[in-house]
């Protein structure tokens, strides 16, 4: 049964539905997401509150299309006691970490809002295209209930598509920490460079779609006895529905004493000199792992 169970984790299900021009994505993450949070002492809150956030952080980095091309979801506060939350996704690889006052979390009680937790913070959403190089960047509010809903906004103002997305996550006895997310999305009507549909105002299509995905439970996105798949059928079975397996998501962080070797190396020898300790060792604190990498000097050197 868990060989069984596992398949439906770790794993984005994307899938279309062609007759209401509308494409979705949903994912359920549980051993990723907790070899990622076992780096890390979070509280319940701050737990929840990043699970969703690198549910989100997979729906959406799953939607680039070339090899290399990254994702980056940032959240900054604006005076509440999460400090700093930031995940990305490239080709697969997820990771994320979460900065936040311990004492000020507290008072915020076990289901604060978006305000609560950031006050009048703000979402940034980046895609850096690997094949053109280029990026895009969108800054909205943090508003809503739910940084689902601030990532709503994200599309609306700066994509303008609309998009309904579900976040839930929780403690599964079995699994863990278990985070599930949908993604659905209304779709420009025909060939590239016509009007989006929402802009003709008159897309019951859309509308459908989005009362249907509505009633999606957090339970149903979190549970691992259920495929992704028989959730997209539950939902959307008068329809002709599409699949297709995402790229499988593996913990990604970046960090070795060569790569940081590698970023120090561009650092003046005069400034090397001064980040290093007396034994002549770079300490270099990676947040995304919590761990420390103690950097030689000729180690840097030789990368220069």
């Amino acid at each position: 049964m868990s060989e069984i169970i596992e398949t439906w984790f770790d794993q984005p299900l994307l899938f279309t539905i062609s007759d209401r021009h509308v494409r979705g994505r949903l994912v359920r993450l549980g051993p990723v997401l907790n070899t990622i949070m076992a780096a890390h002492s979070y509280p319940p809150v701050a737990e929840k509150l990043l699970a969703e956030a690198l549910a989100l952080t997979v729906l959406l980095g799953s939607t680039l299309k070339d090899e290399g091309s990254q994702l980056t979801l940032q959240a900054q506060t604006g005076g509440g006691p999460v400090e700093l939350l930031v995940c990305d996704y490239r080709g697969g690889e997820l990771r994320g970490y979460l900065k936040f006052d311990a004492e000020r979390l507290v008072e915020v009680g076990p289901d604060p809002t978006l305000f609560a937790l950031f006050g009048e913070g703000f979402l940034a959403i980046t895609f850096d295209q690997a094949a053109t190089g280029e990026r895009y960047q969108g800054i909205v509010p943090l508003e809503g209930s739910s940084i689902g809903d601030a990532a709503e906004h994200y599309f609306e103002q700066s994509e303008q598509i609309p998009s309904l997305i579900k976040l839930a996550a929780r403690h599964d006895h079995e699994a863990g920490c278990v985070a599930g997310g949908l993604l659905l999305q209304h779709l420009p009507e025909g060939e590239v460079g016509r009007d989006r549909l929402h802009v003709r105002h008159d897309h019951p299509e859309w509308e459908h779609a989005k009362t249907i995905a509505a009633t999606l439970k957090d339970e149903e996105l979190t549970d691992p006895a259920t495929s992704l798949e028989t959730l997209a059928w539950r939902l959307f079975h008068e329809d002709e529905v599409r699949v297709e397996q995402g790229a499988g998501i593996s913990r990604g962080c970046r960090c070795s004493v060569d790569y940081f070797a590698g970023v120090l190396s561009k650092f003046p020898e005069s400034e090397q000199r001064e980040m290093a300790d007396e034994a002549g060792l770079v300490q270099v604190d990676c947040a995304f792992c919590s761990r420390v990498f103690p950097i030689p000097l000729e180690e840097i050197a030789a990368h220069g």
